[in-house]
């Protein structure tokens, strides 16, 4: 089955890289793992091996068909949920509830105590998405009411260390994502470790304990926190100072002042939160 370009689909065939995303997974008997972009099934088919159930959501219609066929077993025995859908319009929540609603079957995982007492679920995603929507799926479950506890995903190797700032330089990206959770780059994977090989190298990373304490814990406004992070790095040359003159309750302070001849890519989380308090 040829991969087609406008979904961003490269199936990975290298052994050690799925381990290492299996590894980096933490995987329980009884965990809900969202994967998303399956492919042709090859992390699937290791996901499946470790956790009580899997949703699988593939947008593309001919390998979801596959998939269909492939895994007709593990989809009687209700071990895998697969979804023909686009992820950025799916709803987990929605699925994992009407799923356990309905009758099990023997060795099926039952529904798990947390979900029994709450319109909230735990999971993790795991998975090596498409590259072209790499933000677009970190903005959309980190921002999530209901969250997964953990994301493993393979990314672009220059996104990866985008996100870890492994220069020491933070962008918006790496910003929002350590916001929420602890990202680690885990592996560098090589194109040629992909069929069709990408123009670009990869990486597994991994976004660990993933939730909203920072805003909790520091009583800072999530939606104020993003306002002053957007403005900070509006510009990326000019000075903080500068930048976050655009804000519409801007008062100088001695913060302000402590921070402003810096630009915004060397401001720690904590300056953020500082500055969002303000």
């Amino acid at each position: 089955m040829k991969a087609k370009k406008s979904l961003g689909q490269n199936f990975l065939k290298s052994e050690l890289a799925l381990n290492k995303i299996i590894e980096a997974g933490e995987i329980k008997t009884d965990d809900i793992i969202l994967e998303i972009g399956p492919g042709k099934g090859a992390l699937t088919e290791k996901l499946l091996e470790k956790a009580g159930v899997v949703v699988a959501v593939e947008k593309d219609r001919e390998l979801f068909e596959f998939l269909k066929e492939k895994f007709v077993k593990e989809i009687t025995e209700k071990k895998l949920i697969l979804i023909n859908d686009d992820i950025l319009e799916f709803d987990p929540k929605k699925t994992v509830l009407e799923f356990f609603k309905g009758p099990r079957s023997s060795g099926s995982l039952s529904q798990p105590d947390h979900l029994k007492n709450s319109k909230l679920f735990s999971y993790k995603i795991i998975a090596n998405i498409p590259y072209n929507i790499t933000g677009a799926i970190l903005k959309k479950f980190l921002t999530e009411k209901n969250q997964p506890e953990r994301m493993v995903l393979m990314v672009q190797h220059e996104v990866a260390k985008r996100i870890v700032a492994s220069d020491k330089k933070e962008s918006i990206l790496s910003v929002s994502v350590k916001a929420y959770g602890e990202p680690k780059m885990v592996m560098k994977v090589g194109a040629r470790y992909f069929s069709p090989a990408p123009k670009v190298d990869s990486a597994i990373i991994v976004i660990k304990n993933i939730s909203r304490q920072v805003f909790e814990k520091n009583e800072v406004n999530e939606e104020k926190f993003w306002e002053t992070v957007k403005a900070g790095f509006a510009h990326k040359r000019k000075k903080l100072s500068s930048n976050l003159k655009s804000l519409k309750n801007y008062k100088n302070s001695i913060l302000i002042e402590s921070l402003g001849n810096k630009r915004a890519e060397d401001l720690a989380l904590e300056d953020w939160i500082s500055l969002a308090k303000q």
